[in-house]
């Protein structure tokens, strides 16, 4: 890099320094009532003071009610009465229950007798201007009575974009995320690229774990979908509305404070990876504002399901996060996202059918995720399905830009409508960290970054997208080479300056010999749910993307036959009986008898929830086996 480009970037980190590191004045306390400015909400009345969780100013409450005909039965200060004995207490048996406590939003408790849980009052901001952020929300949100929600962002993966990985199998003892170790097959790594790839991240520019304070925290971004969606890098290096923006609405921005929105975090979640739809390939921006339902059956404007009415939040921890994902935000709650809390019940065996609607799923519950069926086809905006970073988007040479600049995005293949790959899936994942020894996949050729973990004995069986890339490696080491995406995408775009860049950056000589190999990822996909209108069919799986009456994809996903097809079959039969294996006339087994045959008849796994004979148990499998017993393998 030119002298003159480190002093101006070096400029710009002091100014942003000096702007993150401006201290308010000493606070006082204005109105007199015990609690200073920088923990009152109003310090203008001395009767409120604290904030709660929704922005609500509020009156902390008093110690007991007084009067002969006030009942307070659990001594929160509140009564049941009402009238002359204050705000109706609508718990009496909670301490934690009465009118302005601090509400917990999404817990499915109203603590504060509002009526309400999810749509909490937000306070008044009418009177702020741009001028006043952070300041004014520093001086309310960070400590008090309400306590801190700044220390509680602090603590979220959201902005430290790192840490404890309990799904991972790959040293899952460690710290991992976007911040430091992750890999993908999009753009690799952030090393070298801070101020592309933190544009996204929920803070005002600087680096998480560098010189941040509190006030690096953003709450605009996730609290207003206006500034959201006009927040760029500014030239301080600075994350804020872009050059230009109306005094007017910089004001809007703080005076119009909400939950977070569909649109507020689509904003990050549906351009990941370089552009709409390109590394989720179930989210995109159209899921904003669209009215067909077949987009996505919860995110449209009837529906109008927000990202928190599922992903909910408490002390600003959030649950859910895809397969490829490595640190868990709310280590209490863990990471699964389940349908059931919202359609109770159908994953009880007979769900479907009590609902009215088709019986053969009920049987399915219990190894098939919903999505599997709900989901048939992912990417209904394209999505990228395989990158070329020796290539440039326009197809010129990325390695021959010594001369003329060419900055630009690498070369990739995008698809739409496409059929999810199905694996069982624990739970568990195997990601890539930077600096591991990679590891070919025999099976495919690709060196993975992120791979699901399971198989037919545990897990459900889930769809996924499949992505592959084309990516340096070091020769000797096998280690995944953390390509500068800064020097690709905002500098000289030559492939082969940014991969000698990206070894220096993981401490290698910038001559250290690599090859180019295919690496690829498994992403989990949970979003483009159709209505229930269009039930799945059972051919979309049985004749479709797993067809029961292909063998070869029968005994990838671990339905082979234990045994060659005569051994097994013989169990019952003379060796007389043809032997087809089509799924409709070898399923019909399951029907026979008195009790249907197991799956461990012909199969080395059990399914003890569907309640059919096992051929270990004495007390039926007599019933069945007639001529030359299986050894099976019974404990």
């Amino acid at each position: 890099m030119k002298p003159a480009t480190h002093r101006a970037k070096l400029s710009g980190l002091l100014l942003l320094l000096v702007a993150f590191t401006v201290q308010a004045a000493k606070p006082v306390d204005n109105d007199g009532d015990g609690y200073k400015g920088n923990r009152d909400c109003n310090d203008n009345d001395p009767t409120v003071w604290v904030l709660n969780s929704c922005g609500e100013c509020a009156m902390e409450p008093p110690q007991g009610c007084t009067g002969p005909n006030c009942t307070d039965g659990d001594g929160d200060g509140f009564a049941v009465e009402g009238s002359d004995c204050g705000l109706i207490d609508c718990d009496d048996g909670n301490e934690l229950i009465y009118p302005e406590a601090l509400e917990i939003c999404g817990d499915s408790i109203d603590q504060s007798c509002s009526g309400s849980d999810r749509q909490c009052p937000v306070g008044d901001h009418s009177s702020l201007t741009w001028m006043d952020y952070p300041n004014a929300c520093l001086d309310c949100h960070d400590g008090g009575e309400a306590g801190s929600h700044y220390d509680e962002v602090w603590n979220t993966t959201h902005y430290q974009w790192l840490g404890e990985a309990p799904d991972m199998v790959n040293q899952a003892s460690i710290l991992q995320g976007k911040l430091t170790n992750a890999v993908n097959s999009y753009c690799i790594n952030i090393e070298g690229n801070w101020p592309v790839c933190g544009s996204c991240h929920a803070g005002r520019g600087v680096k998480p774990g560098t010189v941040d304070t509190k006030a690096n925290i953003d709450c605009l971004v996730c609290h207003n979908a206006d500034y959201a969606w006009n927040r760029v890098r500014l030239p301080d290096g600075s994350m804020g509305p872009s050059e230009g923006t109306p005094q007017v609405t910089l004001d809007s921005y703080v005076q119009n404070i909400g939950p977070p929105t569909r649109a507020a975090c689509l904003k990050c979640h549906a351009l990941a990876g370089g552009g709409d739809g390109v590394k989720r390939g179930d989210l995109s921006s159209a899921l904003m504002d669209s009215a067909d339902p077949h987009l996505d059956v919860h995110m449209n404007t009837t529906s109008n399901v927000q990202c928190q009415d599922c992903h909910v939040f408490q002390s600003h921890k959030t649950i859910g996060k895809g397969s490829d994902l490595r640190p868990t935000d709310d280590l209490s709650r863990g990471s699964e996202v389940s349908c059931v809390t919202c359609h109770q019940g159908m994953d009880s065996g007979s769900g479907h059918a009590s609902a009215g609607r088709k019986s053969e799923p009920d049987r399915h519950v219990f190894r098939v995720a919903c999505q599997s069926c709900h989901i048939p086809t992912y990417a209904k905006a394209p999505t990228e399905v395989h990158r070329d970073w020796r290539v440039h988007h326009d197809g010129t040479d990325a390695s021959n830009c010594d001369k003329t600049p060419c900055p630009g995005h690498p070369h990739t293949d995008k698809l739409a409508n496409l059929v999810p790959e199905l694996l069982f899936w624990d739970g568990t994942s195997d990601n890539y960290l930077l600096g591991d020894v990679a590891q070919m996949d025999p099976a495919t050729d690709t060196y993975p970054t992120s791979r699901p973990k399971g198989d037919i004995h545990v897990g459900m069986l889930t769809p996924f997208k499949y992505k592959t890339a084309d990516q340096p490696l070091i020769s000797a080491t096998n280690q995944l080479i953390a390509l500068d995406t800064f020097e690709y995408l905002k500098g000289s775009g030559d492939v082969e300056l940014s991969i000698e860049s990206g070894l220096v950056n993981m401490g290698f000589s910038n001559n250290e010999p690599y090859d180019w190999v295919t690496t690829d990822t498994y992403q989990m996909i949970n979003h483009g749910v159709n209505p229930a209108t269009d039930a799945a069919e059972c051919t979309q799986c049985h004749q479709g993307r797993m067809d029961l009456n292909s063998e070869s994809l029968l005994d990838e996903l671990g339905y082979r036959l234990k045994g060659p097809k005569e051994q097994v079959c013989n169990q019952c039969h003379d060796g007389s009986k043809k032997l087809p294996r089509t799924w409709e006339r070898m399923h019909n087994h399951v029907d026979k008898g008195s009790t249907g045959i197991g799956c461990y008849f012909c199969h080395d796994f059990m399914r003890p929830e569907r309640n059919l004979c096992d051929p270990c148990d004495t007390s039926c499998a007599g019933e069945y086996v007639d001529n030359q017993p299986y050894p099976h393998q019974c404990n």
